[in-house]
């Protein structure tokens, strides 16, 4: 990895993807409640971790490239089905979210219902399995250099 800063992308990735799983089940219980503001916020609030995820996600793989899983046995079919399916339903929730964000934004409640029925479990589906293949390809299974580079990066946090 290029730099101390770019290393340390995945891992303010992962935290994007849970910050926004945590806004999304703290609005869910507030909508549920019928807390209307607090639930606008808290969305607005997961919408805004998952679209800074995004760009940062994007710029990361710009610089590094592909990183490749180095787990084996049983773990590998484990790891490459959660992949393909967060990857899947990632390109799916974008139009998804959008969707269901401009019907409230534009007081179409009734649709945004319908359509936020499905985009809910979804997103926080694919919020959860990026802090999982964070933690098994940059933690548990991380190659030697990327610990190497991550200890680097925080060692050099540090002495700055």
């Amino acid at each position: 990895m290029n730099s101390p800063f770019v290393s340390s992308l995945p891992q303010v990735n992962a935290s994007l993807n849970a910050a926004s799983a945590v806004f999304l089940l703290i609005g869910y219980r507030f909508i549920r409640g019928g807390k209307i503001l607090p639930h606008k916020i808290c969305m607005l609030a997961a919408f805004v971790c998952s679209s800074v995820f995004l760009a940062s996600y994007i710029y990361f793989h710009y610089q590094a490239g592909v990183i490749h899983f180095q787990g084996q046995g049983w773990i590998r079919p484990v790891y490459f089905s959660i992949l393909i399916t967060h990857t899947i339903l990632a390109g799916v929730i974008v139009p998804l979210v959008l969707a269901t964000l401009y019907r409230a934004l534009t007081n179409q409640f009734d649709r945004h219902r319908r359509i936020a029925r499905w985009t809910f479990p979804l997103w926080l589906y694919v919020s959860i399995t990026g802090v999982v293949i964070y933690w098994l390809l940059y933690r548990v299974y991380a190659a030697p250099a990327v610990h190497a580079a991550a200890a680097a990066a925080v060692w050099e946090s540090f002495i700055r």
